[in-house]
């Protein structure tokens, strides 16, 4: 099963803002106007690539065969049996089995204000008078309470990769070869937000 993983609220922003930057291009080109256009269209280009490399790009996949991380210039790829040590702070780091090399992840992340509200949920509720009764809660909601308490959403991402990792290696799945790579929609969305800025330069 596959499961995606990455900031929602960045993902539609950066969604939202490739729609105004689409009808921004539009309404340059209807109205060039020489220089001023060329910035402006410059300023937009630069922007467009630094949302796409922060909120667009990305995102933690979550495979039958393999863990992809996808960061905004490179593509790692771990089958589960290489999968090492994974520690949960600010951000998710996995480490290669047997290895010292590891891989940041850059989503999910865990704030000091989720971390904070984790350990909240972690504290043992307080003793309610006697005239105040207690909401009915059922075996399933407290087993999700339990599962939950003191964690972020970036601790269970943790968890569910060393799960996967550890059911392959008890399946004695073979432990390939770590694969990273650059991104090349990440290079070609750099050139042409350069190109802008080289066109705003030497355009009069």
């Amino acid at each position: 099963m596959k499961q995606a993983f990455r900031s929602k609220f960045a993902y539609v922003l950066g969604w939202v803002w490739v729609v105004f930057v689409a009808a921004n291009a539009v309404d340059l080109t209807m109205r060039y106007s020489g220089k001023s256009s060329m910035v402006a269209g410059a300023v937009l280009g630069v922007l467009t690539a630094l949302i796409y490399l922060i909120a667009l790009r990305p995102v933690t996949l979550l495979q039958e065969r393999a863990l992809t991380v996808r960061n905004p210039f490179r593509t790692t790829v771990m089958p589960w049996a290489s999968v090492g040590d994974v520690t949960v702070s600010h951000a998710i780091t996995v480490g290669q089995a047997g290895g010292e090399e590891s891989v940041r992840l850059w989503t999910p992340t865990a704030t000091a204000r989720e971390r904070a509200k984790a350990q909240g949920r972690g504290l043992a509720p307080a003793r309610r008078g006697r005239l105040r009764t207690e909401p009915t809660v059922t075996k399933a909601e407290q087993a999700a309470q339990e599962a939950f308490a003191g964690k972020t959403h970036a601790d269970w991402v943790g968890d569910q990769i060393t799960e996967r990792a550890e059911a392959a290696r008890h399946r004695k799945q073979e432990a390939g070869p770590v694969t990273t790579t650059w991104a090349v929609d990440s290079l070609v969305v750099v050139g042409v937000a350069l190109a802008l800025v080289v066109a705003a330069v030497i355009v009069p």
